[in-house]
């Protein structure tokens, strides 16, 4: 379902000049912004509370215990405070260029992964549109319209309903938090106020290390999975079927997800067996060749 800006409460605006991150004041350095001690005013719209950012930041602090805060405790935090069953981040640069930077459990993952091998759902479409897409039953026939291949392999990993809120600074798209519970039903509108207000503390984090602060250390015990070493296999992969197949990089990732989605196994899987050398990708052969090519005839002999 679209975003309905009626339903979170407030107007919501997407962009913004310096300063400004989804059209609200900032700080002029990310890692004070739980030191605000004034209201954020978001253009357009009303006052957004103190109260908001010190709590959403007092979340996040006891999730990162005294450690420097990372965008895995900023999705931890969000599980709590919005009362959802689990949290991912996708940073996306493009259609085929996107890496999963923190996933809170299997679901999510799997949630991330079916995005990226499908191609469709959720997270593609608000990074595409740049608003959040709010999908409170998975289950409903329209969902099944609008994501056919998507909905199905959700449901059946264990996911009821899925909101997606953009990352995103004036008119650049960073990419999607994701946030699912496994029961169907939709956001209050003082969770959804929680959840952008989460999703704008990732865009902070993610702006900060763009520009050169020092990476974070702290790590929740699910990060050491590292899902951002599943994308650099995908990655290589793709380079290794671009030198295969002669093709482009777009072409090279779309055969890998091609090759993925009829086989029915995750996208990093496949490009582990590329990478690993147990999988090759030939050039298609001919589809019409000439069995019996017709030489010319000299007129002159």
């Amino acid at each position: 379902m679209p975003f309905d800006a009626a339903h979170a409460g407030f107007e919501s605006r997407w962009s913004g000049g310096p300063g400004v991150v989804g059209g609200c004041l900032t700080p002029p350095r990310w890692r004070n912004a739980h030191r605000l001690g004034t209201s954020a005013i978001c253009a357009g719209g009303p006052v957004v509370s103190s109260d908001r950012v010190v709590r959403i930041w007092a979340e996040v602090a006891r999730q990162s215990q005294g450690a420097p805060v990372t965008v895995a405790h900023v999705c931890a935090a969000a599980v709590d405070g919005v009362g959802v069953d689990g949290a991912g981040v996708t940073v996306m640069v493009g259609p085929t260029v996107r890496e999963t930077v923190n996933a809170t459990d299997e679901v999510s993952t799997g949630l991330e992964e079916l995005q990226l091998t499908l191609g469709q759902g959720p997270c593609v479409d608000t990074f595409a549109v740049g608003g959040p897409v709010l999908a409170m039953d998975l289950s409903a026939p329209e969902y099944l319209v609008r994501w056919p291949a998507f909905t199905p392999a959700a449901l059946g990993i264990g996911a009821g309903a899925v909101f997606a809120l953009p990352l995103q600074v004036g008119a650049i798209r960073l990419g999607v938090l994701d946030l699912y519970r496994v029961r169907p039903g939709g956001l209050s509108p003082h969770e959804l106020a929680d959840a952008l207000a989460y999703a704008e503390t990732v865009c902070m984090l993610l702006l900060d290390a763009a520009a050169g602060a020092q990476p974070d250390s702290a790590e929740l015990a699910w990060q050491r999975n590292d899902s951002s070493r599943q994308d650099a296999v995908v990655h290589q992969a793709t380079g290794m079927v671009l030198v295969q197949l002669g093709i482009s990089a777009d072409a090279a990732f779309a055969r890998l997800r091609a090759h993925a989605y009829a086989h029915d196994r995750r996208l990093s899987d496949v490009a582990r067996d590329v990478v690993e050398r147990r999988l090759r990708f030939d050039p298609d052969p001919d589809p019409d060749p000439d069995p019996d090519p017709v030489v010319p005839i000299d007129a002159t002999t």
